[in-house]
């Protein structure tokens, strides 16, 4: 079972040691776009490097996880809690029933996907501000753009023989504006895909625990027959009447008061 675990922490791996054997190749060009605005790129490279860090801390935070199922699965009676995402499921299930209920094992269910879903927000938040990010960039560039535009339009003197050269010098603050578009749009897009990938993986191994403990449940799932419910429903018919005539008494004592 821990091959998923240690599968999807390979390819995070792969994909990590990759991009930066990408950016150290290409570490001039990348150094020109990240000083291109040094402020905004570099609040999103950072806000990238903590994604990626977060992701790895999610995927490790799940070890203990895979360690306890491993344990519960191979009927193990000493088996630790796990630390966070399935410890109220172990407590329910530390006597170890030899059955348990349909209703029981759609609440073990959705509250582990609950948890699982809980514990992902905190990257998805990462890889949506990265997309912010960058489009506030691309947002801040082209005001910079038109508004330098704007600025040398009007300066201009198309009656004097220096327009030309005069226009080559002014046309520096709208491509600075371009350039904070582009770079920031291309950096904020790039980490959101490189957080969104490291996400997926830990979403991966997070359905694997998902659906081992859920076949295991499943084989152990006691599902009520026609026959039990046959013999159930005469006992629940007899209780009804009997509340029914415990109720009328009652009724009765009442008016009389």
């Amino acid at each position: 079972m821990t091959k998923h675990f240690h599968g999807s922490l390979n390819r995070m791996a792969l994909f990590t040691a990759l991009l930066a054997a990408g950016l150290i190749y290409f570490f001039p060009e990348f150094m020109q776009i990240a000083i291109s605005n040094i402020w905004l790129n570099g609040i999103i490279i950072g806000t990238t490097l903590f994604g990626i860090g977060l992701c790895f801390v999610e995927i490790f935070k799940l070890l203990p996880e895979y360690k306890w199922l491993h344990g519960y699965t191979t009927s193990r009676r000493m088996v630790a809690l796990p630390p966070r995402l399935l410890r109220p499921v172990a407590m329910m299930l530390a006597s170890r029933p030899r059955h348990i209920s349909a209703t029981t094992l759609n609440g073990f269910l959705d509250m582990i996907l609950m948890r699982f879903e809980d514990s992902r927000e905190s990257v998805r938040y990462i890889t949506n501000t990265l997309i912010f990010l960058g489009l506030l960039g691309t947002f801040w560039g082209l005001i910079l753009t038109v508004g330098g535009f704007a600025e040398l339009i009007g300066a201009l003197d198309f009656s004097s023989d220096a327009v030309l050269t005069n226009m080559q010098h002014g046309l520096s603050k709208p491509l600075t504006g371009m350039a904070t578009a582009f770079t920031s749009s291309l950096l904020g897009l790039g980490g959101s895909l490189t957080i969104g990938f490291l996400g997926l993986q830990v979403q991966l191994a997070q359905n694997a625990i998902f659906r081992e403990l859920e076949d295991y449940l499943s084989a152990h799932t006691h599902v009520a027959t026609t026959d039990t419910v046959a013999q159930i429903l005469p006992q629940i018919n007899l209780a009804t009447r009997e509340l029914s005539k415990s109720v009328q008494t009652l009724e009765r004592t009442v008016s009389n008061l």
